[in-house]
């Protein structure tokens, strides 16, 4: 049996997309950006070349989170935040398997925070698909942690106060190895960027920018009219964007980034994106170029993919590190009689 993606042994036979399809009903709003993601990961998988039995999908609480019942593969639909710390404990029992983990900006950006933060910084070896279509779907409409400031919502019905997450900041904050971003709508460059994130060893966070027809239709509409301002990050390539590639990003006096015309500062001056630097600081600057307001500016693709050391691979190492049971035994023995431990006398 030959090995493909991290080590995850490949099907003998070819499979299709109908291999990855259940038959099962998909049950979401017609419209929802859902559907264009769950069409390009069935359609994706079968390039991958995996066994069907060697993936597993781990969900939270939300929209999104169906996603396992509408996959063919292994699959579980967990509890409200947890499933990156699920998906973890899956990754490090058993490294065959290719785990991913389906969530939404409610799920994993608010009672799921601590978790998300955590399996970056750990880096273990899981690909987070974040749906992020800033507002909770689920629950009929309530501000998210991705909403704007000024939102009105069922649960904000005077204005959301609060300024919203900026998830590729936050995973680039934790020291994430693989941070992306990506679209619904934009079908090969989100099968493009998906196949980068789960060939990167390590924990591999993907942003998508997903529409919700029913609560927040057009959330995003400013990045897809045709004069947009979607900023390509292309990995060895000048950062230019809008009508002819006239407007480049700059860096600016002060160290921070900016955008300027072309024509006027030349294309020398504008930056070259380098997403495999070990120092985070130019993807978190590039992350500050998203407008967290109306939503008509924003950087897409791949922000950073670094390699560093992943933790269930040295988990396993530590479990393996000797053949020999009986040594584990003394060496575990050691450690509960030690001299953490003490004996209280009877009265």
């Amino acid at each position: 049996m030959s090995e493909g993606l991290r080590g995850v042994p490949l099907a003998v036979e070819p499979l299709s997309r109908k291999d990855y399809t259940p038959g099962t009903e998909v049950r979401w709003c017609p419209g929802c950006g859902d559907y264009s993601v769950l069409a390009t990961f069935q359609g994706l998988l079968p390039e991958l070349g995996v066994k069907r039995e060697n993936v597993v999908i781990v969900s939270g609480i939300g929209c999104s989170s169906r996603f396992p019942y509408y996959m063919n593969t292994y699959g579980m639909h967990s509890i409200h935040g947890r499933a990156a710390a699920i998906a973890t404990g899956v990754a490090i029992a058993r490294e065959d398997l290719a785990v991913w983990v389906v969530t939404g900006d409610g799920d994993a950006m608010s009672i799921g925070g601590n978790h998300l933060i955590h399996a970056l910084r750990r880096n273990v070896n899981i690909t987070i698909m974040l749906f992020n279509n800033r507002i909770y779907g689920l629950t009929k409409g309530q501000a998210s942690p991705t909403s704007e400031r000024g939102k009105i919502t069922k649960s904000t019905p005077a204005g959301l106060v609060d300024d919203p997450f900026n998830p590729v900041a936050l995973a680039l904050g934790a020291g994430a190895s693989f941070v992306a971003r990506t679209m619904d709508s934009a079908r090969a460059h989100l099968a493009e960027t998906l196949k980068a994130a789960v060939n990167h060893r390590g924990t591999s966070l993907v942003e998508i920018y997903q529409n919700c027809q029913i609560f927040n239709d057009g959330a995003f509409d400013g990045l897809k009219a045709a004069d947009s301002n979607l900023i390509p990050l292309v990995h060895g390539e000048k950062i230019v964007f809008g009508p002819d590639s006239s407007l480049g990003v700059v860096r600016t006096t002060n160290g921070g980034l900016s955008v300027a015309k072309v024509a006027e500062v030349g294309l020398d001056a504008v930056l070259t994106h380098d997403a495999h630097c070990d120092d985070p600081s130019l993807a978190f600057d590039l992350s500050q170029l998203t407008d967290m307001g109306v939503m008509n500016r924003a950087p897409i693709g791949i922000f950073r993919d670094v390699s560093r050391s992943v933790h269930d691979d040295e988990a396993r190492k530590q479990v393996t590190f000797t053949a020999d049971p009986a040594e584990h035994l003394e060496r575990l023995q050691k450690y509960i009689n030690g001299k953490d431990t003490w004996t209280v006398p009877a009265s």
